[in-house]
């Protein structure tokens, strides 16, 4: 069984579990996607599912900016777990603050365009996407069962790499920052506006684009992560890629089609 739980997304942390819990009840375990958010809350969340931190074999990084590695420290030092991500990644990781005095130990390089075996039948292939970090990517997990899982977050724009992942996923977490009008007609800085929307984020109508070009008939669970509080609320984002998927033809309520809340975490879903 395939499960998914979000502790948080958005500028507030970033933290996600995917796990596997094999059928002849072994040991149920699997893999953190980021790390914005403090061990004591982690543990009291996973506990409150029959979970521990021995459910959680390795951790993987998207990018360095504080939102997504703002605990990546003291994971390090307290749970001593592998921690994958892109040399480049890797390098700013071990001269970064939050990072420096802790990295080391647990620095793991995935192997560019090759399956990396990061738990027991679990491989990660990552893809670069563009961002205004050191180094961001976004994630093809495949599960023991063979369930494709993609996840791709803080991105400028869909790349032709990213997108052909999302055609193969089962489960595609994508990036739903902000909607258009909310940006522009609000109260941030002309250049933050321009970061937003040039080379940092995913708009609502863009995240809609990129899943009508990624629907396929085998795209089960659709989850829309890192909403601005700002600049976006969960009702115009769905809104948004539901009438993509109207579009083609496609009924909303044939995929679990979900928004990750920013400050709380997810039930423990079954994918």
């Amino acid at each position: 069984m395939i499960r998914f739980l979000s502790f948080t997304s958005g500028s507030c942390g970033n933290c996600s579990y995917l796990g596997y819990e094999p059928e002849d009840g072994g040991r149920p375990y699997g893999i953190l996607i980021d790390a914005g958010i403090s061990l004591r809350r982690m543990n009291a969340i996973l506990r409150s599912h029959n979970l521990s931190f021995e459910s959680v074999d390795a951790v993987l990084i998207t990018h360095d900016h504080g939102d997504h590695i703002r605990n990546l420290g003291s994971y390090c030092k307290k749970l001593s777990l592998p921690v994958w991500a892109t040399a480049d990644l890797h390098d700013a990781l071990s001269h970064h603050y939050l990072t420096r005095d802790y990295i080391a130990p647990c620095r793991r390089d995935f192997v560019p365009g090759e399956e990396n075996e990061v738990a027991p039948g679990i491989s990660v292939r990552y893809f670069v996407v563009p961002h205004d970090a050191t180094e961001t990517v976004g994630f093809r997990i495949e599960m023991p069962d063979g369930h494709r899982f993609v996840l791709m977050t803080d991105l400028g724009h869909v790349t032709p790499e990213a997108m052909a992942f999302a055609r193969e996923a089962e489960t595609l977490v994508i990036e739903s920052n902000y909607d258009v009008d909310m940006l522009f007609g609000g109260d941030y800085p002309y250049v933050l506006k321009m970061r937003i929307a040039q080379t940092a984020h995913l708009s609502n109508d863009a995240c809609a684009e990129a899943v009508r070009k990624a629907w396929h008939p085998g795209l089960r669970n659709l989850f829309l992560c890192h909403l601005s509080g700002n600049n976006n609320t969960p009702s115009l984002a769905l809104a948004a890629t539901r009438a993509a998927l109207e579009g083609i033809g496609v009924d909303p309520a044939s995929v679990r089609l979900r928004v990750l809340p920013r400050a709380e975490a997810t039930p423990l879903l079954n994918l």
